[in-house]
């Protein structure tokens, strides 16, 4: 099932997003998402860091 979340606070690094939202429970979570035609690449974090470090560091397969 995919989530339907509302972010906010939204930066982008590259061709990648990162941006913060509430996951389940009310936790916060922030995910990072590449938004590059045919990459795929998306992951939550804990912190906003480690998404941002994530995005940072992200680099598209080669097709």
């Amino acid at each position: 099932m995919t989530a339907n979340r509302r972010f906010s606070s939204v930066t982008r690094i590259g061709p990648v997003q990162v941006g913060t939202s509430y996951g389940d429970r009310g936790r916060t979570q922030h995910t990072a998402a590449c938004t590059a035609p045919r990459c795929g690449f998306s992951a939550d974090y804990a912190s906003r860091s480690a998404a941002e470090l994530a995005a940072s560091t992200h680099r598209c397969p080669v097709r």
